[in-house]
């Protein structure tokens, strides 16, 4: 009965032409696309903008989001996926981490100034 429940749970969770986020190995911090599912512990993984090639990956090591894509099993290898919050997330994280410190300067003086109409609005009603 147990092994019912567990199999219709991870049905539910793991499915084909769903994105997933690569956590260990060479391809860390990349976003892919689910496209078959190989056997209980691996899935056949695409990513081809993140330069992530057709592999097997195992699900250990692989969050799942909740997005999933529309494309075909043989479909071309450039298909969306940067679209998701997740990948965009992670690219707000990149971006932050190759500011320089006046980039720092910048964003700290326009949030104050942002702030600042903020207050002055707030007053005026």
């Amino acid at each position: 009965m147990w092994v019912n429940i567990f199999a219709t749970f991870c049905e539910s969770i793991i499915q084909s032409k769903k994105v997933a986020y690569v956590s260990l190995g060479p391809h860390a911090g990349k976003l892919f696309m689910i496209v078959d599912v190989i056997d209980q512990s691996r899935a056949l993984a695409d990513g081809p903008l993140c330069q992530v090639r057709r592999q097997a990956v195992p699900f250990k090591c692989m969050p799942l989001t909740d997005s999933v894509v529309k494309f075909p099993h043989s479909a071309c290898r450039y298909q969306t996926g940067a679209a998701t919050r997740w990948a965009k997330k992670i690219e707000t994280r990149e971006r932050k981490a190759r500011m320089t410190d006046s980039d720092h300067y910048k964003v700290m003086k326009a949030k104050k100034m942002r702030s600042r109409i903020a207050n002055n609005n707030k007053r005026s009603f």
